[in-house]
């Protein structure tokens, strides 16, 4: 039960034992004290009555007056019973036992017996009076002795109470810092050094609990924290090797991701794109043998693009599936990534790859805009399941490889529509220069034959000049044309490409030239630079065949609004008698700046020479490509302004 009591309750119950202790001890020690000072008033009080007897034998020996000796009997009466019954205000009072009692009692037989003597007529004689003194005195004197026996008892007694008060105080201040030490200090001590070692890590320390007082509750309190950090402490560590694990799986597959990634953006071809993908997935998953299949455009078969470790036996079988003929092969639009158990599936196809040795395959359906292309199969010679992020990681795989090959497709279809346009415009300048002066020199040729047959010879030497005329302007449309194509833009600055472009048209024509540049801009897009390289060069050729100037400038404005001006100092031309439409010039011009949403202002009068202003908007973009397409219109031409 002492175990089981409360700190507060151990230190009472001993405070209270000592204290009842101190208490009775006190308490006897009072008593005793008490006991001795009666005593001793007793003790006086007996020797008056000595002194009282002495005076009755002085009284009658001189024979005072009856008067005085009755005063003086009447005082030793008092005494006697004032030792009998005791005074407590004083106090006095006899430490009565048996021995004591008897001498009393002797006393007062004898004073019984004595009294009348010392009353009577007449008087004792002096001898008789100190007979009867030494008596009585002897008497009293016995008294005496026996009181003070007593009072020396309960002095022995009063000095054994002190020391064992002495020694209860000491007694009492070891129990107090045995009881300290053993429900205080060692508790305490026991915890501290709990606590140092929690501090120190190890959470596997407990203290021993031996009560169930306060610092038994605390005791068990730090147990309980102890095993509930050893258990978090424990169960963290776990959590944090699993979240190292599971981030160390992440940048795995991250960098997998990335490394697939990068290839594909860098592959070429469609061999080289699906070749390196199966390598590389085989690798990132560890799988035996992947394959990767395509639609056809039928979306009957799936065509192996390629495959990595794959079987040679099966290879050519299944260069050529067809869809749904395999449990891997399926055009479902809900098809979805799976893993298939070879050796538990029952058909026939899979059957080969059970013989190849394979027990797993995965099938992953690839997908562009929810539209399924295709598929890649990985093939493993042992068990296999995915989790939530291996099956993420290979959505995502196959979500890149579809964009990387409708990329190469795209560009592919890019380039070709590039050659297209290419071809077009270079159809439409033959058809705008070249062809309408073959289509003259043709005429010229009838004519010729005509005038031969005729025998004209003045008419036939006329159309020789024309066509000798013809053929030279052909020859320098032909390499106005290759200066044309032949001319490269810069990605940062049109600047340059502009500079070769006067060179070369100095080279052509031996007409000066000057380049003036001026402002600060954006740079221009590549296409844009394009079309405004062709507009300028349009503006130059027609300067060359049309205006017969002797000085050729440029004028480069840069700012929001960029602005491209070409001034000859030729004979000009009178606008109103020209049509856009009709002119090969300002038409080609016309069809390049709308690809742009440029404007162009030609600016002209005879004799004052001719300004072609190019002016492009704030953001300059390539509108399409100048052949419709089905579905697509032209977009809307810009119109040439005549000035």
């Amino acid at each position: 039960m002492f175990r089981t009591a409360s700190l507060s309750t151990k230190l009472i119950r001993i405070g209270a034992s000592l204290l009842l202790v101190a208490l009775a001890s006190i308490s006897l020690t009072l008593w005793v004290t008490w006991q001795l000072e009666g005593g001793a008033a007793a003790v006086n009080e007996a020797g008056r009555m000595r002194m009282q007897t002495w005076r009755l034998a002085s009284a009658v020996q001189t024979s005072l007056a009856p008067q005085e000796l009755n005063a003086l009997v009447g005082l030793f009466d008092e005494s006697l019973v004032l030792l009998r019954k005791g005074d407590a205000t004083r106090p006095l009072f006899v430490p009565w036992d048996g021995d004591v009692d008897v001498k009393f009692t002797q006393v007062e037989k004898l004073w019984a017996q004595r009294r009348g003597q010392w009353l009577a007529r007449p008087p004792l004689t002096a001898a008789e009076s100190v007979v009867a003194a030494e008596e009585f005195v002897k008497a009293i004197d016995a008294l005496v002795l026996s009181i003070e026996y007593q009072l020396s008892r309960l002095t022995a007694i009063l000095n054994l109470f002190q020391f064992g008060m002495m020694v209860l105080a000491i007694v009492g201040a070891v129990v107090m810092l045995f009881t300290g030490y053993m429900y205080v200090i060692n508790p305490l001590g026991n915890l501290r050094q709990g606590l140092r070692q929690v501090e120190a890590g190890d959470f596997s320390t407990r203290i021993e609990v031996d009560a169930q007082d306060e610092f038994g509750q605390v005791a068990g309190g730090f147990n309980r924290m102890a095993a509930t950090l050893q258990s978090l402490y424990g169960g963290l560590e776990a959590q944090v090797a699993a979240k190292t694990q599971r981030i160390e799986a992440q940048r795995a597959r991250l960098a997998a991701l990335y490394e697939v990634s990068a290839f594909l953006a860098e592959a070429n071809t469609i061999d080289e794109l699906a070749r390196g993908f199966a390598q590389k997935v085989r690798t990132v998953m560890k799988a035996d043998a992947v394959a990767v299949r395509w639609a056809d455009d039928a979306n009957q078969r799936y065509l192996m693009l390629a495959s990595d470790c794959f079987p040679h036996d099966m290879l050519e079988e299944e260069r050529s599936l067809l869809a749904g003929a395999c449990a891997c092969g399926s055009l479902r639009a809900d098809a979805r990534t799976r893993v298939i158990p070879i050796l538990s599936h029952e058909a026939t196809p899979v059957r080969k790859c059970a013989r190849a040795g394979f027990e797993s395959l995965v099938s992953v359906p690839i997908r562009l805009q929810h539209r399924l292309l295709g598929e890649f199969d990985l093939f493993f010679r042992s068990p296999v399941t995915l989790s939530a992020e291996e099956t993420a990681l290979l959505d995502a795989l196959a979500s890149h490889l579809a964009s990387a090959l409708e990329g190469l497709r795209a560009a592919a279809l890019e380039r070709e529509a590039a050659v297209g346009e290419e071809r077009a415009l270079l159809a439409r300048e033959l058809h705008d220069s070249i062809a309408q002066s073959l289509a003259f020199m043709k005429i010229q040729v009838q004519l010729l034959r005509t005038a031969a047959q005729r025998e004209q010879p003045d008419k036939v030497r006329s159309i020789v000049d024309e066509l000798d005329v013809g053929v030279r302007e052909s020859i320098n449309d032909v390499r106005e044309l290759l200066v044309h194509f032949r001319t490269r833009t810069n990605t940062e600055d049109i600047e340059q490409a502009l500079q070769e472009t006067l060179q070369k048209f100095e080279h052509q024509t031996g007409l000066p030239s000057r380049l003036d540049v001026r402002g600060e801009g954006l740079p221009l897009p590549a296409d844009v630079q394009v079309q405004v390289l062709h507009v300028v060069q349009e503006a130059l050729s027609n300067a060359r065949k049309h205006a017969g100037a002797s000085h050729i400038g440029l004028e480069v404005r840069k700012g929001q609004r960029w602005r491209f001006v070409v001034r000859d100092d030729g004979s000009g031309f009178n606008l109103n008698q020209v049509r856009g439409e009709s002119h090969v010039g300002l038409k080609i011009m016309h069809e390049r700046a709308a690809r742009i949403g440029a404007e162009v202002v030609v600016t002209s009068s005879p004799g004052q020479g001719t300004t072609v202003s190019l002016t492009l908007p704030p953001h300059p973009v390539a509108l399409g490509r100048p052949v419709a397409q089905e579905g697509v219109a032209e977009p809307a031409r810009t119109p040439v302004t005549l000035i």
